[in-house]
């Protein structure tokens, strides 16, 4: 199955692919020089910008893709020995009006009047990098991976401008070759512009975009010409020092103030201008966002994503490997409850073709855990246009393991798998199949695993295929493989949806979606099945209406709790069969009140019903302050044991920006399943760019009587420091 799966996908890589030219290859924008120096102040009276060529003429993404756009945007670009200068005049639509949410820096793209610059520094169609900013000022930055997408989480150092009037709004940037990489040499990128104007509901582009595709595709770019290659940015190198100091107090056990001053810090060097090395050295996370909480009625675990600096460069080469569910590598195992006591990694590109991706990290020992060691390669080579081949190795090595101290630890557990990565030069046709084996004391046979799907996707038509197999003895001790619990599975997967595009004011389109979930055990039955029949409305101001039914069969394959709250549970090979329907409902994002709700109703576990009603509602005091509550409520009505029981998430939250620098938030989490309220606060000022000093202080209390539990209180300074 696999080999023919392999040879299939193969086939169509050459059949769609085969090194076909990209679809906007005449959309060229011509960069020379700075003729003067160019001041980064968003106002656009700088000699240099007279000389430059203009790219205009900008395509409707949606609601869409048919004609040009109705509003007018000008770019004109430059550059000098450090930096590649940008400068945008986002002409108004509607005169004097812009909608922001705030001048939170990574804003919500869907949610921002903006502008985003889309570059293919390898001319690869698959990585890049991604800058711009919204309509008050508010930076974006983020490095692209797997052909488009935007890893907010990167962040590195470059200046930016924003200034308002009633006729435009102007974006101006400064962007350090030191802060990007790209291949030497080399005197074309790809290059795409991005406009989004929510006052007439429109996204647009400079190189045209299918509407079904993100603008970020870096399949549709056009190309950047360079006069002369781009200039070496000379020796790059990166101090990023920082001080901490913490105070926290344990009130459930008594103990008094603790008080731990901490210093560490990275260290980024560019071995070529795209290749890089990462060091780190005693970390620090304090300032990372606290994980937004989820109400648990699943049998499996629930996912976090990443959001710590040191893992995100390049990250897509280390944890984009497999699928959602089926990841050998998941960087979150590093340092969970135990501290980093050090860490390296190099991660870019060899050529054009090869990537290449080293991690090293040792955590210290606690109770029972001992200090282990990470160590991650992973190596990628384009074939084609924009498919690609990628192997993955991942080891855990317990340092001065012991059975007698280190009881429910192995002593390693490594994983090597390859996969192919099918991309279409018009991204039509997108697939994967990868295998996967791991290697644990004392588990020989069935632990390896194997996956692959095929998906066709235009404007009207979407089908996809995925399936895998995972054995009984598959291990992935750094990755995330929540079904693995299953002690081995085969799984299916096909969904087919269509649209129907209509001549309407309000409604662009509508059509229905099937999705398929199917499992077998390792005895070849099925323990679970999931059908979900929806319809789908997309209306032009990008508001959305879905309804829904869906089918269940659950065969347990352990004991579970259907509550989740550790009480009573049902008992292994019980069948379970229900039914249920719902609706899903987000409001377009125009209104300073918006608002998304969703609601579950019908059948459960043990012929019981659960209804489940979920909202979040906005409102932003542009562009200074964004206020969000979300509410997650579950009413479950079992047999006894369990009988009836409630539970609620409940989480207000609180953005204040009073600078594009400046910024303060807080939030509340209330979740009464995990008898927690979490409080958390954090003031974060950007005193120069990449350079930050924060404040953060967190609290956790009982729910049942709001005692506190734990307290918290950190001061952190970090600084980027270029040598």
């Amino acid at each position: 199955m696999k080999n023919s799966t392999f040879l299939f996908l193969i086939v169509l890589a050459i059949s769609f692919d085969a090194k076909g030219q990209k679809p906007n290859e005449n959309y060229r924008y011509h960069i020379h020089p700075s003729s003067s120096p160019i001041h980064i102040d968003g106002v656009a009276d700088d000699d240099a910008w007279k000389n430059t060529q203009v790219a205009d003429n900008f395509f409707m993404v949606t609601p869409m893709d048919t004609s040009f756009s109705r509003s007018k945007t000008e770019v004109r670009m430059a550059y000098d020995k450090q930096n590649l200068y940008i400068l945008v005049i986002n002409f108004k639509p509607v005169q004097g009006a812009i909608i922001v949410e705030s001048l939170k820096r990574d804003f919500a793209f869907g949610k921002n009047d903006n502008f985003l610059l889309f570059m293919d520094t390898f001319d690869d169609r698959t990585n890049g990098f991604s800058f711009g900013a919204n309509a008050a000022g508010a930076p974006w930055d983020g490095q692209q991976g797997d052909g488009g997408t935007v890893d907010l989480s990167w962040d590195n150092k470059w200046v930016s401008e924003v200034k308002n009037d009633d006729e435009k709004w102007v974006w101006e940037a400064a962007i350090p070759f030191k802060s990007i990489r790209y291949k030497p040499g080399i005197t074309q990128w790809g290059i795409n512009f991005s406009r989004q104007d929510l006052t007439i509901s429109e996204k647009s582009a400079w190189a045209p975009v299918p509407r079904q595709f993100p603008s970020a595709s870096l399949a549709y770019t056009g190309v950047l010409v360079w006069d002369t290659p781009p200039p070496n940015p000379g020796p790059n190198i990166s101090l990023i020092p920082y001080a901490a100091t913490r105070l926290t107090r344990d009130y459930q056990r008594d103990t008094p103030n603790k008080y731990k001053p901490t210093i560490g810090g990275d260290v980024k060097i560019g071995i070529t201008p795209s290749l890089n090395l990462d060091l780190t050295v005693n970390p620090d996370f304090s300032q990372v966002d606290v994980d937004v909480q989820q109400t648990n009625l699943n049998r499996f675990e629930l996912f976090f994503p990443e959001r710590r600096q040191f893992f995100l460069e390049n990250a897509d080469l280390f944890a984009n490997f497999g699928y959602a569910t089926l990841r050998p590598f998941f960087s979150r195992r590093i340092g969970l409850g135990v501290p980093i006591q050090f860490g390296a990694r190099m991660s870019g590109k060899l050529n054009k073709n090869w990537r290449i991706g080293v991690l090293d990290v040792q955590t210290s020992s606690q109770d029972s855990t001992p200090v282990q060691n990470y160590a991650v390669f992973a190596l990628q080579r384009q074939l084609f246009s924009r498919s690609n081949v990628r192997v993955l190795f991942v080891n855990r090595d317990a340092v001065n393991f012991s059975p007698e101290r280190n009881t429910g630890t192995n002593r390693f557990n490594r994983n090597i798998g390859a996969e192919f990565n099918l991309a279409s030069t018009n991204n039509l046709w997108t697939g994967k199949v990868m295998v996967l084996k791991s290697f644990t004391p004392e588990k020989t046979t069935e632990d390896y695993s194997h996956a692959a799907d095929l998906k066709f996707s235009n404007a009207n038509f979407t089908w996809q295929w995925q399936h895998e197999y995972v054995g009984k003895n598959y291990n992935a001790e750094v990755g995330y493989v929540p079904n693995a619990t299953r002690m081995g599975y085969y799984k299916i997967s096909p969904n087919v949806a269509y649209l129907f595009f209509v001549k309407s004011r309000r409604i662009i389109s509508h059509g229905p979606k099937l999705v398929s979930n199917i499992y077998w055990d390792n005895q070849k039955s099925v323990s679970d099945q999931e059908y979900i029949l929806s319809y789908n409305i997309n209306f032009i101001n990008r508001a959305t209406i879905s309804v829904w039914g869906a089918s269940n069969y659950v065969r347990l394959l352990r004991p579970f709790d259907p509550t989740n709250l550790g009480g009573f549970t049902l008992e292994t090979n019980s069948e379970h069969n229900w039914k249920s329907t719902g609706f899903d409902i987000a409001s377009g994002p125009q209104n300073r009140l918006t608002y998304n709700a969703s609601g579950v109703f019908g059948g459960y576990y043990q012929g019981g019903h659960r209804n489940n009603l979920r909202a979040e509602l906005g409102y932003r005091f542009q562009p200074f302050v964004a206020i969000a509550m979300a509410g997650n409520y579950n009413d479950i009505r079992l047999p006894a044991p369990w009988n009836r029981k409630e539970l609620w998430l409940v989480g207000p939250r609180i953005d204040v920006t009073f600078t594009n620098k400046l910024f303060f938030t807080t939030f509340v989490q209330y979740n009464n399943q995990a008898d927690n309220i979490n409080l958390n606060s954090r003031i974060q000022w950007r005193y120069k760019p990449a350079s930050d000093l924060f404040l953060v202080y967190t609290d956790n209390y009982l729910a049942e009587n709001f005692r506190v539990k734990n307290r918290a209180v950190v001061l952190k300074f970090t600084y980027w420091w270029n040598l």
